[in-house]
Parts: structure tokens; sequence; C-alpha cells
């Protein structure tokens, strides 16, 4: 997929003239961004073949070579976390504010976006809509209610929801979730057992290309392997992070997005 507007931490192909030069290719018509280097290299071992009379070097339009190019592009990066009483939700979500904190203003200089749902009691709420603003997410995070069921299926579908919503209003931009969960969903909105929702609306999720991560917030001496058996579902890598801290979540991002 080539890209054609630019963030400044993760690569991307684009049509534009701009951005670092990779390689040459045969272009689909007309060419847009000649290479002469891969040009001249093309068309250099057919010159004792051709007529040479009039030109130095003689180029045809099978010698024809573009540039590819690669330049930055932003992110949108939509945390989605279990806020039932199902785990420690305050240590949770005070993590979570943290890393979304610090991710915000790295965003300040990157372009790239961040959002939060949290689903609880019998649904999912987004808090924070994609934003690069450090002042509208302070507001948005002052008072997150936490406790009750956890709706997990209800917090993919709303994540699917919202980031394909951002696609087709940025088709540029690069999505990847950060789900933080035990993968243990006890509330149903439609009449599939709650697990196999979760799973049903986390393959919508990997259908739409979406780069994701789980965050284990299962302890280790009692993990179930719900959380790992989501991540397989959702083609993402699942982390159990010896300690929920603000820095380890945003250095755990940092390391995805930098992949």
């Amino acid at each position: 997929m080539t890209r054609h507007s630019s963030g400044k931490r993760s690569y991307t192909k684009t049509d534009r003239k701009r951005g670092r030069y990779i390689r040459a290719k045969v272009p689909h018509g007309k060419s847009r961004d000649l290479a002469f280097d891969a040009t001249l290299r093309a068309a250099a071992p057919h010159q004792s073949k051709r007529d040479r009379s009039e030109r130095a070097l003689v180029v045809e339009s099978d010698d024809i070579r573009d540039k590819v190019r690669v330049r930055r592009a932003a992110n949108l990066i939509m945390f989605v976390v279990d806020a039932s009483w199902s785990m420690a939700a305050a240590e949770r979500m005070e993590a979570t504010k943290g890393a979304i904190m610090s991710l915000l203003m790295d965003a300040y200089q990157r372009r790239d976006q961040v959002g939060l749902i949290v689903f609880q009691k019998e649904q999912a709420t987004l808090i924070m809509p994609p934003t690069s603003s450090v002042e509208l997410a302070k507001k948005a995070l002052a008072d997150i209610p936490v406790g009750g069921k956890t709706p997990l299926s209800s917090g993919l579908l709303l994540a699917h929801q919202v980031m394909t919503r951002q696609i087709r209003l940025q088709p540029d931009i690069m999505p990847m979730m950060i789900l933080l969960t035990d993968g243990a969903g006890n509330v149903s909105i439609s009449n599939l057992p709650a697990q196999q929702e979760a799973h049903s609306a986390a393959k919508m999720i990997r259908e739409e290309s979406v780069r994701s991560v789980v965050i284990n917030m299962e302890h280790a001496s009692f993990d179930r392997g719900l959380a790992q058996s989501l991540a397989d579902e959702l083609d993402a890598t699942c982390y159990n992070l010896g300690q929920l801290r603000a820095d380890t979540i945003y250095e755990t991002v940092k390391v995805e997005l930098d992949r």
C-alpha cells in the first residue's frame, strides 16, 4: 500500500516525489519519478544492438525505471483497556494514563494520534477519541469509571468501529491497537458465548490489517492462556509485563511502533 501523507515515526511507501529513494521499479504507465541511475543501468547492456549514430546513449521505453521512495507515516495508537474489577483496575488505569501522556508528548513531534477505550460493566466507552492534543487528553483522562463485569467483545467491537472510521477519514494513517486484558470476557452483546464473541471481534480487527499488541494482565501464577489465545486471533504479540507501570507500557508500545 502506498500512502500520500507523511508522519515521523513509521516508514511507509509514498507516491510523492519526496522521501528516501530505496530502489527502482518498472513503472505502470507513464513514469512519475524517473530513476536516472536505474534507467541507465537498464539501457546500458543493449547499446551495441541499437542505432547510436545520432546519440551517445539510446534509451527506450522498456528501459525506464521509477524511484520507490519511503517516508515516515503517522500512527493511530488506540488503547483498549479492561476497567472491570477482574483485575487491579485503578492501578492499570493509572499506568495506562501515564503511557498515553508519554506517547502524546511524542505525538506532538511525530504527528501520531492516541485514543482510549475502556470496557467495564455492560459496555465499552470511548473515553478519548483519537487526538494528538495533550490538553484534551488531560481533560478526558481525569475521571475514568472502573468496576463491574468484563464486556471484552464490546471493547473490541468499539475499537474496530473507531479505527475503521479513522482510516476512512485519514487513509494514510497506520492504526495499532494496544489491548490490556486477561482475555476473560463475561458479557455478550449477542447470543454467542462471551469468549467466542470476543474471538469473532478479534478476527474482524485482524481482517482490517490493524497491528495489535496484547498486554496480558493475568497474574503469572493463575494464567489460563486466555490473553495469548486472543492474541493469536488478532495475529498479535502477547506481552507478560513483570511490572505494570507507565514506563513499561510506553516502552513496549515504542518497540512495536519501531518494528
